[in-house]
């Protein structure tokens, strides 16, 4: 059984916020406002028109409406949040994660209002933001990096010398991007041309630059998370990692903790390696430190400064409450934990349902006509969505997050096997039924399965419909 959210340690002198504004939308809108109303604090929610009736918005203590439903016009809409704080005399923003939580300006603009940012210092989202500033900076902290360019690559001339000396295959990927956009995998010297092209040509449409940088590409890794935190003042711990390899087109599927691939040594050494350079870099709030790990080592390949969506995996096994900790921080108190207090006991799993169809990922927006979620021991559900809640098809698909906890994993296996045959969610496609079938799938059972192991699984028509 998990333990209960805590902190540890004396807090020294500091002011905690009088209200915070909830600049985001959905389940972590509402995972905000719950911990800032466990610390006494009031909550301000805004929303765009389409998300007049959601949860959270019903749940804060006051709401403002910041726009019509494209995101540009309300969820990014920096003015507009900067009104809604003078408003309502918001003192601090969380951002939650996506939208403006990794934008550096954002953070900048509202010091220069006095309201503080949840989140770390500008200049650590922007180096981090910047894929190929991150690799040089993870270097020089001594977090170890895949094998490729030491910057962006200019033309095919300067890119094929880099592959020869790291060799075939290698990965471009946008110095800006994310979420598999500008990421091309070249397996020899003639498709070269064409796929460093379509890189940049993607990077450029979708984050405005065209900068790609080439690593290693490792055919068998696991993605694996190191989740940290820092005070800013140059004391961080680490608190173990993450397995996030169940993947599709590079966005998480399924993530669970401990990784079923790593021993106790290599989660230290890597845990070590990692609170150390947030030591080194003066990191303020949550993070977390992404690598691929294959045959033993790892391989640095983006630092996300922000809450990340499954960060219940870490709360459930360490019973450290995250968003807690990073609203303390920035409000100046210091870390109120030891790394001698941080102790991994069994084992979590989170599945993102989405309202998508769970063979072909097509999105299913629309009216919930029924909502039963699971429960019992070591069972908890992420969600803003209930009985007659309409998902808009204006944002990303979440319907919630199952997390789970057992003793160990085969406990917690068998939880969730059980706890996904209670959730129910009609008048929608989700992806319940993927999930139905990827905890009784032996590979899964086995924790036998890399980053690719999931696309392999759909295109050979694992949910009875092949992937295009």
């Amino acid at each position: 059984m998990s333990a209960a959210p805590r902190t540890a340690g004396p807090d020294l002198d500091f002011k905690m916020f009088d209200k915070i504004l909830i600049a985001n939308r959905g389940e972590i809108a509402l995972r905000v406002l719950r911990a800032a109303k466990e610390l006494g604090i009031a909550t301000v929610a805004v929303h765009s028109t389409a998300d007049a009736n959601a949860m959270h918005v019903r749940l804060a203590d006051e709401s403002v409406c910041i726009g019509p439903p494209p995101a540009r016009e309300s969820y990014l809409n920096i003015p507009a949040l900067i009104a809604a704080c003078e408003i309502t005399g918001a003192d601090a923003v969380h951002p939650g994660y996506g939208f403006l939580s990794e934008n550096a300006r954002f953070a900048e603009i509202l010091e220069r209002h006095n309201i503080a940012f949840i989140g770390p210092k500008a200049e650590h989202i922007r180096s981090m933001g910047d894929k190929i500033e991150a690799k040089r900076t993870a270097k020089r902290l001594g977090i170890p990096c895949v094998p490729g360019s030491e910057g962006g690559v200019s033309d095919e001339a300067e890119a094929l010398k880099i592959i020869r000396e790291i060799g075939f295959p290698v990965i471009i990927k946008a110095a800006s991007g994310g979420g598999g956009k500008g990421m091309k995998v070249v397996r020899n010297e003639e498709e070269l041309p064409v796929l460093l092209a379509t890189a940049r040509s993607e990077a450029k449409a979708n984050f405005g630059d065209d900068a790609v940088y080439i690593e290693k590409y490792l055919e068998k890794p696991r993605h694996i998370e190191i989740q940290v935190l820092g005070d800013g003042r140059g004391h961080a711990i680490h608190l173990g990692e993450r397995d996030c390899s169940l993947q599709r087109r590079h966005q998480k599927v399924w993530e669970e903790g401990p990784s079923p691939a790593l021993n106790a040594g290599e989660r230290d050494r890597i845990g070590e390696i990692c609170a150390k350079a947030m030591c080194e870099l003066q990191y303020r709030g949550a993070g977390t430190i992404e690598f691929l790990y294959e045959d033993g080592e790892f391989y640095f390949i983006e630092m996300n400064t922000r809450i990340q969506v499954e960060h219940p995996v870490t709360e459930m096994i360490t019973g450290i409450d995250l968003v807690n900790e990073q609203i303390r921080i920035a409000a100046g108190a210091p870390l109120s934990l030891k790394q001698s207090d941080i102790v991994i006991e069994g084992h979590a799993i989170e599945c993102r349902v989405n309202a998508e169809h769970p063979a072909n990922f097509r999105p299913s927006p629309g009216k919930i006509a029924s909502f039963h979620t699971p429960g019992g021991l070591g069972v908890r559900v992420d969600s803003a969505a209930y009985q007659g809640y309409t998902i808009p098809p204006h944002y990303d698909s979440l319907v919630g997050k199952l997390i789970v906890h057992g003793r160990n994993r085969d406990e917690c296996l068998m939880r969730l096997r059980r706890s996904l045959d209670e959730f129910v969610v009609d008048g929608v496609d989700t992806t319940l039924p993927l999930f139905r079938t990827l905890v009784r799938n032996p590979d899964i059972l086995n924790g036998d399965y890399n980053i690719h192991w999931l696309e392999k699984f759909l295109a050979a028509g694992g949910m009875g419909e092949p992937q295009a």
